[in-house]
């Protein structure tokens, strides 16, 4: 029978099977998940939220190819003062397929402590009053670093990434970063359309 669980992927982890060098989201696991299990998708390794895992390449197929464009959610902070405008241009920007943007908080370097980058954090608060803009984007692409990308191309610098859903499956915010489990019934249905899960994995 099929496997299916969400992982709260913390920063600092490399979505990967296996590295040489650098610890990968597979540590999060027990032993016998990590030899069974695969990562659907990726996250960049300084991004943290929703990641998938099973053991069924067709979740793969429902999930990553382009054709399917299923929607994924995500947070950002970014240095800059984007406006209105920025989210206009974020929608309908060349970098990727049509996207939806909405702006939630004007905020500052100061009070966005907790999310800056460890090895930066010293550095950036040397000016606490720098602002910072809060918002979500949803794209149903998936190319490499693309949120930033398309927040840089609006004025803006991400220091802070986290997905929050992915189709219609969201991150529970019950798990704390590096937590799992399984996906329920109901997730997994809503995830794979009947003709492929066949009605013996939703209870996996």
């Amino acid at each position: 029978m099929a496997q299916y669980y969400m992982l709260y992927k913390p920063r600092g982890l490399l979505t990967a099977k296996r590295d040489a060098r650098r610890e990968t989201v597979m540590s999060c696991f027990p032993e016998a998940l990590r030899e069974t299990l695969h990562p659907v998708g990726r996250l960049d390794r300084d991004t943290e939220g929703l990641l998938l895992f099973t053991d069924d390449g067709m979740l793969d197929v429902r999930l990553l190819r382009p054709e399917q464009h299923v929607e994924k959610e995500y947070e950002y902070r970014a240095f800059g003062l984007l406006d209105e405008t920025a989210m206009r241009q974020l929608e309908g920007q060349p970098l990727s397929l049509p996207a939806r943007a909405q702006l939630l908080a004007h905020t500052s370097i100061g009070e966005s402590a907790p999310y800056l980058p460890e090895r930066f954090r010293e550095k950036y608060l040397k000016n606490p009053a720098r602002p910072v803009t809060l918002g979500r984007l949803w794209i149903t692409e998936g190319r490499k670093h693309q949120v930033k990308l398309m927040i840089k191309a609006v004025g803006g610098h991400v220091f802070y990434l986290k997905r929050l859903a992915i189709g219609p499956v969201r991150l529970d915010e019950a798990l704390r970063p590096g937590e799992y489990r399984p996906l329920t019934a109901e997730e997994l249905a809503a995830l794979m359309p009947p003709a492929t899960n066949g009605g013996g994995t939703a209870g996996a």
